[in-house]
């Protein structure tokens, strides 16, 4: 394929892709479809564009789909709902790595349409004469939960230009046009609550608005409770992993401590390999891929996917080691890092920027210690045998933005900015602890 040969004998391949096009369409059976029924078309997915607005996107399962068709067609959520009137006014159809337009389509093709305002997924474009729906789509509900805010440490506005919560709401509600498992909800405090399907759905988020300029305060991941039959239930996610036989013990003890319960255990078929399955409580797999890779020396192999709402697992543990915490605003010295690195695992290097209540480093007891790593070195007109003797400061650790949102506690905060990922103290910490 990258050299642009195919075949069906290894040994004459010719400069053509056409007996891999053959192949999918011998092998991959066509969509049934009835070209000659009534409108059909199940809403799969949404997009949005700029100068047209909201664009569904699905295959017509039946008969046929006209632009500017004025009073032809309908939309229902199902076959219980009440059909309401809609005008197609511009059709797609997908043309290499882009689309083009085109004003009718027949039944089997994937097409995306614009005009229709307020379609969702899993609703059915029919015919108005014959309205024939189908069965709606459910769309997973979120189980996490994050709050964003306004930057408001004592570096903002250093390097993006988009700060204000008012530019933050409108970029936050504009990504529901796309994003429709996500949901916003305006919070106090310049602070709004987002929730999506785990915490990775969320990163993804807000890596894609730093890289546009932003600047914003993200709390801890917090997984979303439900009552059912007078209960607390909570989110669970089946979490496998295949990793080499040596760390599989490894495996099973991390997750067995995060509340795991093992539902399959075997020889994967590849290798030496094992294969383990278990279903863990949401808030568990908070920061599991990161200590998995950890314990397995960055060879495990891990998949997760929400399962089901069960009961309240209890607690699942709280971080063991504290952190490191800047006793003062200023930039980092050499001197005042080697003496930090004593207490623990250091994040910062020298010349890196810092305030009061940053997170510099991993404490490597339980509890918050603050150090100052701006200590400046007592310089005297002494001469020193030792004089040219530059002492050992360890790397720091690399910080990324899954890597620190998996790290913070519930009194600790990201900051976020197109060059830099911060953690810090939320305002007000020790006032809290006091009580």
């Amino acid at each position: 394929a990258i050299n642009g040969q195919s075949g069906t004998d290894p040994d004459h391949l010719q400069d053509t892709m056409s007996h891999v096009l053959d192949a999918i369409i011998n092998s991959i059976p066509a969509p049934v479809v009835d070209k000659d029924g009534p409108t059909q078309l199940l809403v799969a997915n949404i997009d949005f564009d700029n100068f047209i607005g909201k664009l569904g996107i699905g295959r017509v399962r039946s008969g046929s789909l006209k632009a500017n068709d004025g009073g032809s067609y309908g939309a229902m959520a199902g076959p219980d709902d009440t059909m309401r009137p809609v005008t197609v006014k511009e059709l797609f159809v997908y043309d290499n790595l882009g689309r083009k337009s085109v004003d009718s389509v027949g039944a089997g093709e994937i097409v995306m349409f614009a005009g229709v305002s307020d379609i969702g997924i899993g609703e059915t474009l029919v015919s108005r004469s014959n309205p024939l729906p189908l069965p709606k789509l459910a769309i997973e509900e979120p189980t996490v939960s994050m709050t964003f805010a306004v930057n408001k440490s004592p570096l903002s506005g250093r390097e993006g230009d988009k700060l204000t919560s008012r530019v933050i709401r409108d970029r936050l509600y504009k990504e529901l046009d796309r994003n429709v498992a996500l949901q916003v909800e305006d919070g106090a405090s310049d602070a709004f609550k987002v929730s999506g399907r785990g915490p990775l759905h969320l990163t993804v988020l807000i890596e894609t608005m730093r890289r546009e300029g932003f600047e914003l305060e993200v709390g801890p991941p917090q997984v979303i409770y439900k009552e059912i039959d007078g209960k607390k239930h909570e989110p669970w996610d089946s979490v496998e992993v295949q990793v080499p036989e040596e760390h599989s013990s490894a495996v099973v003890d991390l997750l067995n401590r995060r509340k795991g319960e093992m539902q399959d255990f075997g020889k994967a078929d590849t290798g030496d390999y094992a294969y383990i399955r278990y279903l863990v409580p949401t808030r568990g797999t908070i920061g599991l891929r990161t200590n998995l890779l950890s314990a397995t020396r960055g060879l495990a192999v891990i998949d997760s996917n929400f399962d089901s709402y069960r009961p309240f697992a209890g607690d699942v543990g709280n971080k063991e080691k504290g952190s490191l915490l800047a006793f003062e605003d200023g930039e980092a010295t050499s001197h005042g890092l080697l003496g930090a690195q004593d207490r623990g695992q250091l994040f910062a290097s020298p010349k890196t920027a810092v305030y009061k209540d940053m997170i510099v480093g991993i404490h490597q007891r339980p509890g918050d210690l603050r150090v100052n790593v701006c200590k400046q070195k007592q310089l005297t007109n002494m001469r020193s045998a030792t004089k040219g003797i530059v002492e050992g400061l360890s790397p720091p650790i690399e910080l990324t933005l899954d890597s620190a949102v998996e790290y913070i506690s519930q009194d600790e905060i990201v900051e976020v900015t197109p060059n830099s990922i911060r953690m810090a103290k939320q305002q007000g910490w020790d006032k809290k602890n006091k009580k």
